[in-house]
């Protein structure tokens, strides 16, 4: 499964947009990898990106959040915080066990959950920046 940023995740917002493409084509990468069984080669470094672009991405729309006194900022944090560190845990069985069927389970569900966020609170949050 690929996933794309299609029509109903886009928010309209520039930078949250090209990061999250950014953040869909390194997750596909490293499924592609896991699915040709160069995953091992490619988990340290894909991994370490994910987890370090996980982090500025959302470090970017936090500012935003901030800047704009957008009212949702406390429990959007929260999600952040939590995912970033069910992200790492994910990353580090990668590495640890390598890509196995739970694995990446656990990673195509974790593109599930910021998909679904992405559709519903980041495009709270694009509205809430186009309204100011």
């Amino acid at each position: 499964m690929r996933y794309e940023l299609t029509k109903d995740l886009l928010t309209g917002n520039a930078l949250i947009d090209s990061e999250h493409k950014q953040l869909f084509d390194a997750i596909n990468a490293l499924l592609d990898a896991c699915a040709q069984g160069k995953g091992r080669d490619s988990l340290p470094k894909t991994g370490q990106f994910l987890n370090s672009y996980v982090t500025k991405h959302f470090s970017d729309e936090e500012q935003l959040q901030v800047s704009s006194k957008y009212p949702g900022y406390p429990a959007h944090k929260t999600f952040h915080d939590g995912y970033k560190r069910k992200l790492q845990d994910a990353i580090d069985s990668l590495l640890r066990d390598g890509a196995t069927v739970r694995a990446l389970g656990e990673i195509n569900q974790l593109a599930g959950i910021l998909i679904s966020h992405i559709r519903t609170e980041d495009r709270k949050l694009a509205q809430h920046l186009h309204s100011n």
